[in-house]
């Protein structure tokens, strides 16, 4: 049956496919380099599906998952600081303290050896003062934070060991979804175990001495150019975008620049030694985004505190197929707190002869619903044992505790 599929599933894989509803497994090398320069080849093996029964063939890839390599990322850019004669002293302080900070990790560099330290190491984009690090303290107050310069980075050192866990943004009260994380939780193997909800203060950051009248232009990531539009605008300067705030404030700090300020965390200005200008000067006071936390393996569901369970499903084309799959929820009570929808990378298009005057091409979209379920709920098992009966492909991305408080 259908629904035993769902329920058997859940200790080793999240992964549930019509066509291939046996268990399956692959391998897949992975090389490393130890500091002695000696390279060690070693062969992982990861099973998907069900815990018994007998080994069947991979199932064919659906949307973003198991792409091609990706091309080598190129080198980050070393920003060096001008040094101003008037303050050389201070400047050259400044310039060996953001020397000290972590250099964040990036795809070409993930062969370094993870740390031997007690901490839980959870991996952010970004660099030290960005919010995904507040996200990530947040989430675990003792950890140890780990920057990568890329949201792949991020995902791919928790495949190879490097971290424990990475928290990552998922979508914002203002700006909405984050479209390349759900792009990249189908391309990876990881886990949703938990959220995080951050509440934005968007700050103005200018070196010490510098006015507002000073500035002439303002520097951050395009998203929170955005939502301070009002303030920007009344200031007249020319915005600049960049990967992320955090990165502005760097940037300025180690450039010496007094005409620039950035658009930031308040823990930026006091990492990267900037004068808080103004606070709060988003457009929209309510900022929240929300994080999602990414590990190797799921944890087990219960039914004592609120769960959420994120899935990732596609559908046959066809006049109510979608109401359908919403109906699965409706029908038990199952509250929808999400619902996305992502065209197939890979197979964008799907022709349909549905007209007298021939054929017509849709985009072939993929489904993610988040709701208010845990797996160990029978209702959740049951809808998704419905749900398998006329999805082509689902997927259990994870259930995980909801995070209730701001």
């Amino acid at each position: 049956m259908a629904i035993s599929r769902v329920i058997a599933s859940w200790g080793c894989s999240y992964l549930l496919q019509k066509t291939d509803p046996d268990a399956f497994c692959y391998s897949f090398p992975v090389r490393l380099t130890t500091e002695t320069g000696r390279v060690v080849k070693w062969r992982g093996r990861s099973f998907m599906g069900v815990c018994a029964g007998p080994l069947a063939k991979p199932a064919t890839p659906v949307g973003d998952e198991n792409p091609p390599s990706l091309p080598s990322a190129p080198p980050p850019v070393e920003l060096q600081r001008v040094v101003d004669p008037a303050s050389g002293n201070e400047s050259r302080k400044l310039l060996k303290d953001l020397a000290s900070l972590p250099k964040p990790l990036s795809v070409t560099d993930l062969s370094a050896s993870p740390s031997s330290g007690s901490n839980v190491r959870v991996a952010y984009q970004g660099v030290p003062g960005a919010y995904s690090e507040a996200a990530a303290l947040k989430a675990y107050p003792e950890c140890e934070a780990v920057p990568c310069d890329q949201f792949e980075a991020a995902f791919k050192a928790v495949e190879l060991w490097l971290v424990d866990k990475a928290v990552l943004p998922i979508e914002n009260s203002l700006g909405g979804s984050i479209h390349r994380n759900y792009d990249l939780l189908l391309r990876h193997r990881l886990h949703i175990v938990g959220e995080v909800q951050l509440a934005v203060n968007h700050c103005l950051l200018g070196l010490p001495g510098v006015r507002m009248e000073d500035l002439k232009r303002v520097l951050s990531h395009a998203q929170a150019l955005a939502q301070c539009e009002i303030t920007l605008s009344k200031l007249g300067v020319i915005r600049e975008s960049v990967d992320d705030t955090a990165g502005a404030a760097q940037f300025i700090a180690s450039n010496n620049l007094k005409d620039a300020a950035a658009v930031a965390s308040a823990r930026a200005a006091e990492i990267y030694g900037l004068n808080v200008l103004a606070e709060r000067i988003q457009d929209d006071p309510e900022n929240i985004t929300r994080f999602l936390i990414l590990a190797r393996e799921p944890i087990i569901p219960r039914t004592d505190r609120a769960f959420k369970t994120s899935i990732v499903f596609t559908l046959e084309e066809g006049p109510g197929v979608l109401f359908k799959a919403l109906a699965v929820f409706a029908m038990r009570n199952i509250n929808l707190t999400k619902i996305e929808s992502r065209p197939q990378r890979k197979r964008p298009l799907r022709v349909v002869d549905d007209s007298n005057t021939g054929s017509a091409k849709y985009f072939d979209y993929l489904f993610f619903i988040d709701f208010e379920a845990s797996m160990a709920d029978s209702r959740a098992q049951n809808a998704l044992g419905h749900l398998q009966e006329f999805a082509t492909f689902l997927r259990v991305l994870g259930c995980y505790p909801m995070d209730t408080a701001l």
